[in-house]
């Protein structure tokens, strides 16, 4: 009975290997570097990166206090526990951005567009805001309070009021 049971055994493993190789490895996805991925991390950043096409580029554990970003096109960026203190982000777009753990203090953040942006753990303390649209970003609710006590203005491209777009209460 036990070789019985054996053969039964490889015969039932057999049958899961080949079900297996027929209908593929299930798809699986992890966070690797991004070279790993066919992209590749901003390696060169300088004082002045106004207007620059930075679509889908990845800043992890970026430097970029002080760094001119206005007019940047930032949108589908990464930026990962990235330094942004004193940065001026005027104008940019950093629509669905992902902005993980990344500090934003003292930012020059007026204008800005960051419609779906996902900033999780970011800080934003003593920003300036003004006409910046954060429509369906999302922001810990501590920060969100805090920017809308400063929030004002009207970005100029989409003509939604900051407070509007970050969902402050009257």
């Amino acid at each position: 009975m036990t070789g019985l049971f054996r053969r039964c055994l490889a015969v039932v493993a057999g049958v899961l290997i080949v079900c297996a190789q027929v209908t593929g490895p299930s798809p699986a996805f992890a966070i690797t570097a991004p070279e790993l991925r066919g992209q590749f991390a901003v390696q060169e950043i300088n004082g002045d990166m106004h207007g620059l096409d930075l679509k889908e580029k990845e800043f992890l554990k970026a430097d970029l206090r002080e760094v001119n970003l206005s007019g940047t096109d930032l949108r589908g960026a990464v930026i990962n526990t990235s330094q942004l203190q004193g940065a001026d982000l005027r104008d940019a777009d950093l629509e669905d951005v992902v902005a993980f753990a990344s500090r934003f203090d003292d930012a020059d953040l007026r204008g800005a567009n960051f419609t779906n942006a996902m900033m999780m753990q970011s800080r934003f303390t003593n920003a300036v805001i003004e006409g910046a649209d954060f429509t369906n970003a999302v922001v810990d609710l501590p920060q969100q309070r805090a920017l809308c006590a400063s929030a004002s203005g009207v970005n100029p491209r989409s003509g939604v009021e900051t407070r509007e777009s970050l969902g402050c209460r009257p």
